[in-house]
């Protein structure tokens, strides 16, 4: 398959273009860059590397001029664009105070929508399209009939010589599908005593007479979950659509996407949206018994019983078929249609191609662009699992939904926090965040404005905004660089599908929750922190897209050495042979926990069972064994695999808590590194490149500079990295030679001259000022206690010529963070880590600005701005929101919840209480030799 470019921004050239046209122009691959083009690139990132924003339309209650207001806000602080969230109503109607709630699909909502779709190209911001309110799609244009589907079971005990028994109620669009006898011992069903009860007649299931044992009659309904839209905006209320009729979801992108893109008329959306498939209960659809048996070549009606309870040896193939058939419907009838309905309408497809209905990595074929979401960088997450879909399916471009519940309650989050759980978000793939998010705010509504239910705020109603455009552009940097040339990735994990559709519940058939089970986090620790990356690969990738070259196995457009199978039991024949093909070309496959052994399926013949063991003894047992089995994923696994192939990065001493990503861009080989802890991490790391030398790139400002080799071998080199706490690098090793960093060694350092007393400092726009002679926070004076915004610190700094001398660096030091413990959170993430700074600070030195403080290291490079003697020092402090909002009566929202019923509930509103604030000290002017490597912007 063919690496697709970077897509490029729509023009009206593009959206004219017919639907294939279109899409082959997308998917035209993009010349390869030499080192000088990428540094040009990486130094002045194009826009369409910004990160973006979730943009929550409360009721939707919008106006053109704050809709135009906050665009112009999103670009002026590094923002590329917005995907479009009509979300529920945060007042009632209020003419006298502007306030009117546009219903969605409205008039007036699509000239709001057009007037953004207008003004955001205007702008030069990306726009996105949610293709519906809140989530899953649903909504009034979805009647009952097209609801979504569920299996639903009751259980009824037989009571003395009762001979007939109600059918359950059934509602429009539900059907009785079988009735079954069981005889039962406590809540015990005996599986042998089943059977099916067939005489249903006058609204009841008659019983044979006679029945002695205590007896239970099991209903199976074909019915409908019932489940709402969750977060709907006004006159966006109703059923969620049933993701397995293919009917119903033709008639969704009818009624509610040909709506909505009457807004864009020949510009359409950059993409449109499918958020996180959370249909609950989804199991089923009214033609579901038709279509089981077309598909597995046996009627499921006399196995039903099978889905709720154990009925013997084949319950699990049983299973195992109906979840198979659920991830087919699901593939087939919403994601495929919905795909061809963005290629007729010229625009792409991003989605979050997990959760329920039974949704497969492999579905991320029919996905232009793959987006996940978590944070868990050790666990099989939406993350990793669309990386892995883009790396395979030659995507170029990962988004991920960014920061979702990011240091909870809303206003909470801080810039530090933004990095540490981005730089998780890098070291699984991804390269492009889609921020959650950025409420709208209507005008007059009090400060600090409207906020999501659950989630941290990103616009600049923060105080510490200020630093927003520096903290967009090391996101920017990042990602344009991690999308150039090809994820390097050594480790191949399969996903059992098949042990995850054979232990499939009713009611809740989530395929990733069960693997993230059944994977479970041993192996993926010992992958990671034996020095290699991975990608996740089911069988139908394999099927469609793998073949063997060599030593290597190619999904698609990525090369792998190793696969691991986690505790498999199920495997497809098919698969088999692939891997044993692969393991006689010399590549590595590893087994854990056990070794598999059961072709998957109730059609499975003795034939293919005795081939797949045959297999796996020619494949793990004996003296001619090519592939390795390993009970102890911890340890063994981990000395298993470097045993076996060199790890791309290696450190002295190992640290579990830093990662890396590797990509080959020509003739340049790229490592991100990034520390996931609070505390400073210094290791020597070897990376598995030879004849090629070191250079630092530096994210925060663009500068390249030449790396320390420490040491160099026929297998390696060798560099010293310095990790403060959430730290992170990059590391490019390329053919050509940098001067070497001039360090001076001859040239002592200075003394550092104490600065952390005789500030003067003033609060928001007020001319006054106090003197702090030693540094607090802001919350230890009553007057400033609950004080959200800027403040400013200024003194007179005098600088002795020593300090100035020929190479030497001079930098304004803040100190060090204090961590803190880790605590298990409920949602989310943080940094624990207890700033110097809370939260942000720009600094300028004789009214020139020197650069911004958000996170580690705390500390600004003030060498060329520093004069001989005396020099005038401002620096801005922004903390957060929240300080403002604890000294405030939180939001009432009884009378909102009687007019339109409770659609959300505020989290963590216990937690809104004043923060530390300010400068805590101390701070120093220090001098000293230039540091290689440094995170310094």
């Amino acid at each position: 398959m063919r690496k697709p470019k970077r897509c490029p921004f729509f023009t009206t050239s593009f959206a004219a273009l017919p639907g294939l046209l279109f899409a082959l122009i997308v998917l035209t691959p993009a010349r390869a860059q030499n080192i000088t083009e990428l540094q040009r690139g990486f130094e002045r990132p194009p826009d369409d590397a910004r990160i973006m924003m979730r943009w929550w339309w409360f009721g939707p209650a919008v106006t053109k001029s704050e809709l135009e207001r906050e665009m112009r806000l999103m670009k002026e602080g590094g923002i590329g664009g917005f995907e479009v969230q009509p979300v529920y109503p945060l007042l009632p109607d209020n003419p006298a105070a502007g306030i009117k709630n546009l219903p969605f699909l409205s008039n007036e909502f699509i000239d709001a929508l057009r007037f953004v779709s207008t003004k955001a190209r205007e702008l030069g911001l990306r726009i996105d399209l949610t293709l519906g309110s809140g989530w899953p799609y649903g909504g009034p244009q979805v009647p009952i009939t097209e609801a979504a589907g569920t299996l639903r079971t009751e259980r009824v005990k037989v009571q003395g010589n009762v001979r007939r028994i109600p059918v359950p109620n059934t509602m429009p669009g539900e059907k009785l599908l079988a009735a079954f006898l069981a005889r039962t011992d406590g809540p015990t069903i005996i599986a042998e005593s089943l059977r099916e009860l067939t005489d249903i007649r006058d609204g009841a299931v008659w019983l044979p007479s006679g029945l002695q044992a205590p007896h239970e009659v099991l209903f199976f309904v074909s019915g409908r979950t019932g489940m709402q839209v969750k977060r709907p905006a006004v006159g966006a209320e109703g059923y969620v659509l049933n993701h397995l009729d293919k009917q119903a979801t033709e008639q969704y992108l009818k009624n509610v996407g040909d709506r909505l893109m009457q807004a864009f008329g020949s510009n359409p959306p950059y993409a449109i949206f499918c958020d996180s498939l959370e249909v609950y209960n989804q199991d089923w659809t009214p033609d579901f018994l038709e279509e089981f048996s077309k598909r597995r070549g046996y009627d499921l009606k006399p196995h039903l019983p099978a889905l709720l309870t154990d009925v013997g040896p084949k319950t699990f193939e049983i299973r195992r078929d109906w979840g198979k058939t659920l991830s087919e419907l699901y593939h087939e009838r919403f994601l495929q249609p919905l795909h061809d309905w963005a290629r007729r309408n010229n625009t792409l497809l991003r989605v979050q191609n997990y959760g329920v209905p039974a949704v497969t990595l492999s579905g991320y074929a029919d996905v232009d662009l793959p987006e996940g979401e978590g944070a868990q960088w050790k666990v099989v997450r939406g993350t990793r699992w669309a990386s892995s879909a883009s790396h395979i399916y030659g995507r170029s471009v990962t988004s991920s939904e960014t920061w979702t519940w990011l240091h909870s309650p809303s206003f909470r989050a801080t810039p530090l926090d933004m990095k540490a759980e981005a730089d998780r978000h890098f070291l699984m793939g991804i390269n492009q965040l889609i921020g959650h998010g950025w409420p709208y705010t209507a005008e007059g509504v009090e400060y600090p404005g409207w906020r999501f239910y659950a989630a941290a705020v990103f616009d600049e109603k923060n105080p510490w905004w200020i630093v927003m455009p520096d903290i967009s552009r090391y996101l920017q940097r990042s990602s344009f660089l991690l999308r150039q040339g090809t994820a390097v990735n050594d480790v191949a994990l399969y996903l059992p599908n098949n042990d995850g559709w054979a232990h499939f519940p009713t009611g809740n058939p989530h395929l990733i929750e069960i693997l993230r089970d059944r994977v479970g986090t041993d192996v993926i620790s010992s992958i990671l922190e034996s020095g290699y990356t991975f990608d996740f690969f089911d069988d139908d990738v394999l099927l469609k897209t793998g073949r063997v070259e060599q030593d290597k196995l190619v999904l698609g457009s990525a090369r792998y050495r190793v696969v691991v199978l986690p505790g498999v039991e199920r495997i497809p024949l098919e698969t088999m042979r692939k891997l044993e093909e692969f393991t006689r070309g010399g590549g590595i496959v590893i087994s854990t926990r056990r070794l598999p052994a059961i072709v998957p399926g109730m059609k499975a013949t003795a034939a293919e069972q005795t081939e797949l063991h045959d297999i796996v003894k020619r494949l793990f047992e004996g003296s001619s064994a090519k592939a390795h089995l390993v009970e102890d994923e911890k340890q063994t696994l981990r000395s298993k695999l470097i045993s076996l192939l060199q790890p791309a990065m290696s450190m002295t001493p190992s640290v579990a808590d830093i990662g890396f990503v590797h990509r080959r861009a020509g003739a340049a080989e790229i490592f991100f590194v990034a520390n996931t802890s609070n505390m400073r991490q210094t290791v020597k790391a070897t990376f598995r490149v030879t004849d090629m030398k070191p250079e630092w790139w530096n994210p925060f400002s663009g500068q390249v500079t030449a790396a320390k080799i420490e040491a160099t071998s026929g297998s390696g080199t060798t560099v010293a990295i310095d990790l403060e706490p959430y730290g992170s690098r990059v590391l490019v090793f390329s053919k050509r030679t940098l001067p070497a960093t001039d360090t001076n060694p001859t040239t002592t350092a200075t003394p550092a001259i104490d600065l952390s007393t005789g500030w003067r400092v003033s609060f928001g726009t007020t001319t006054e000022s106090v003197m702090m002679d030693q540094l607090r926070s802001w919350t230890d004076d009553e007057a400033t206690r609950f004080f959200s915004g800027t403040a400013t610190y200024e003194r007179d700094v005098t600088v002795p010529d020593d300090f100035l001398r020929p190479g030497l660096s001079v930098r304004l030091d803040f100190g060090d963070g204090k961590p803190l413990p880790e605590q298990n959170l409920r949602a989310g993430m943080q940094a624990w880590l207890d700033s110097p700074v809370r939260e942000a600070a720009v600094v300028y030195i004789n009214e020139q600005r020197a650069g911004s403080v958000w996170c580690p290291p705390y500390e600004v490079d003030v060498t060329n701005l520093l004069r001989r003697g005396n020099n005038k020092f401002r620096i801005l402090v922004a903390n957060v929101a929240t300080n403002y909002m604890a000294g405030r009566r939180l939001p009432d929202y009884r009378l909102l919840n009687l007019r339109y019923g409770e659609r959300f509930q505020a989290q963590d509103m216990d937690k809104v209480q004043p923060i530390p604030s300010g400068l805590s000290g101390p701070v120093r002017l220090v001098s000293g030799l230039p540091r290689s490597g440094s995170a310094l912007p």
